[in-house]
């Protein structure tokens, strides 16, 4: 059975962090592919900072060419809004009945779980990784150990949140961004 690790994101622009956890996470786990998934709306954000779904996936697609394992994916342009990955998970194993889907996460995401849709349900049919944050609280999740895997990833404390704001500003943050990434940027005039 193929296992599928769903790395979910607003991806808003995808940068240099999100590519080296899930590439680190491809190549020292059990996951067959990691599929970065472009959320449309996260619940917990505000839209209103979002560019347009699909320049976040063409951005995806960009920063993972090269990289086998790892799969840009738009499934939750196709679902209702706001996103729940409970949903998503359910559909997902619909659709792909012989796939084995895990959730990929930070540590500071680990801390407030408890607090997710149908967590329990989510925990009890899907492993979770864990990479480590240095911004996640020192105390104990509330979640159940169970079904967690935690990844010893590199630490990467980029924020895309402090990318857009860079550029606003006019600085120079292409190291920031795979290269074709910030072409794409650039070229298309966003965040400024």
């Amino acid at each position: 059975m193929k296992k599928i690790g769903l790395f979910f994101g607003t991806f808003n622009p995808i940068h240099i962090g999100h590519l080296a956890i899930a590439n680190h996470i491809a190549e020292h786990s059990d996951l067959n592919e990691i599929w970065l998934v472009v959320t449309p709306h996260n619940p917990f954000k505000k839209k209103t900072s979002l560019l347009d779904n699909y320049h976040r996936l063409e951005m995806v697609y960009l920063a993972i060419e090269g990289y086998d394992k790892l799969k840009p994916s738009d499934i939750e342009f196709r679902l209702p809004q706001p996103n729940y990955t409970t949903h998503t998970l359910a559909y997902l194993q619909e659709k792909h009945p012989n796939y084995e889907f895990a959730l990929i996460m930070g540590e500071d995401n680990l801390n407030s779980f408890h607090k997710w849709k149908n967590y329990q349900a989510i925990l009890e049919h899907h492993q979770i990784y864990v990479y480590p944050r240095l911004t996640s609280n020192l105390e104990q999740s509330m979640v159940p150990e169970t079904n967690i895997h935690r990844i010893k990833a590199p630490i990467m404390e980029i924020s895309a949140t402090f990318i857009r704001e860079e550029i606003k500003n006019g600085k120079n943050i292409k190291p920031l961004l795979p290269s074709k990434v910030w072409n794409y940027i650039d070229e298309m005039n966003f965040y400024r």
